[in-house]
């Protein structure tokens, strides 16, 4: 008869990777060591992240890792996380967040069958039950001038600078669910939170699901993404602001939650802050191949309230944002644009007229109206909308297999 013997042990300790040389915070390690029929013991740690990082972490497979709290990868680190790894989030709200610093990576390389996860660590994981990932870099911003930074909204890390090229490490096949923990009116996380971050950062085959804010929201920067899944954001799909000018490509949205909000919101600086650049630029992202899916033309059921029949709107450019849209698939919604601005401070309608934004190959479907003019600049639907019904979109069967989730 074979003998089973299981022996579970808590330690607590300081943080592996010398931690006594850093200010991290105490991790709780519960090591299970299992000898079965006289196979040799498998270790088994479940480790508590909390804290600053001041030393590079490197993550294990064989380890389960929860994080406790806000993490913060501090200027000069590199926190490398393998294909296949699942980190789970206390339920916490807006107080666990992963954070990578200005001058920090973040190295999180997934595969199609293999990605890496955020989420919950709730039995009954909800949007919003932990705050999100955040990067913070070193490329421009436009709501500060010359080499002077920012300061985030999360965690109020410093963020922006003049390196266009700044690199912040890769994301590849990365999924974030039951993000966007609120921490008060004015501060709040999303899925993922792209601060100052520059083009040198690789990030590709993406996914927020299930989020309470944004999906993914641009503090400027000139980071590019392709291949972009957002289900269910209860907020903006996508938004940007504070002078974003990078590139964005193969973008499915899903509107499809109990609660949400637009699937884009454009800013063309942050009107909270000013446009305080000089020279003065813009958020002026160029987006390829993008398919929006929301709840029908006349749906009056809009981020939790009740809006009137057709106003349900896709996209709302705003404070001058220029942008090129290229490739384009609207369906189901009341309104496709939205514009706003004004003759003053907020040219959104000069941009227009400029040819700074512009949509071109576009298919409308269950539309009700395809742009509304607020701007207080007259221009054509020809100078704004070209090549209507030409519009693909992206091919998302094509790409979403075997690391995406759906409804």
């Amino acid at each position: 008869m074979k003998t089973k013997l299981f022996l579970s042990i808590t330690v607590l300790s300081a943080l592996f990777m010398s931690c006594a040389e850093d200010d991290t915070s105490d991790i709780i390690i519960n090591t299970t060591i299992n000898n079965s029929g006289g196979q040799g013991p498998t270790n088994t740690e479940t480790i508590l992240l909390s804290g600053s990082y001041t030393s590079d972490l490197s993550l294990d497979n064989a380890n389960t890792y929860v994080l406790n709290g806000p993490v913060i990868m501090e200027s000069g680190t590199t926190l490398t996380i393998p294909a296949g790894m699942t980190i789970r989030a206390s339920a916490n709200g807006s107080d666990v967040y992963l954070a990578i610093a200005q001058g920090a990576q973040i190295i999180a390389n997934g595969t199609q069958n293999a990605p890496i996860v955020f989420t919950s660590a709730s039995e009954n994981p909800k949007a919003g039950d932990w705050g999100g990932l955040i990067l913070l870099g070193k490329a421009p911003v436009n709501s500060v001038s010359g080499t002077a930074t920012s300061t985030s909204e999360i965690a109020g890390l410093p963020y922006g600078g003049t390196d266009i090229a700044d690199n912040s490490g890769s994301l590849r096949y990365v999924r974030v669910q039951y993000s966007g923990g609120s921490a008060d009116g004015q501060s709040e996380n999303n899925g993922f939170s792209f601060y100052g971050v520059g083009n040198g950062t690789v990030v590709e085959y993406v996914q927020m699901y299930e989020g309470k804010d944004d999906g993914f929201e641009f503090f400027g920067g000139t980071v590019n993404l392709d291949f972009v899944s957002i289900i269910n954001a209860q907020d903006d799909s996508l938004d940007w602001t504070e002078g974003w000018s990078g590139t964005m490509s193969n973008v499915y949205i899903e509107h499809n939650g109990v609660a949400w909000d637009k699937a884009i919101e454009a800013d063309g600086y942050n009107t909270d802050i000013g446009n305080n650049s000089n020279p003065l630029t813009w958020s002026s992202p160029t987006v390829n191949n993008i398919t929006i899916n929301g709840k029908g033309s006349a749906n009056t059921i809009q981020d939790g309230t009740s809006v009137s029949a057709g106003s349900y709107e896709a996209v709302r450019l705003r404070a001058g944002t220029q942008g090129i849209f290229n490739n384009m698939v609207i369906n189901g919604f009341g309104e496709a644009f939205d514009l706003d601005g004004d003759t003053g401070a907020n040219p959104t309608g000069t941009q227009v007229s400029n040819g700074f934004l512009k949509v071109n190959d576009i298919t409308f479907n269950d539309v009700t109206t395809k742009f509304k003019n607020d701007t207080g600049v007259a221009f054509t639907e020809g100078e704004f909308i070209t090549g209507d019904g030409n519009g693909t979109g992206t091919d998302y069967n094509s790409w979403r297999t075997g690391w995406t989730l759906s409804n």
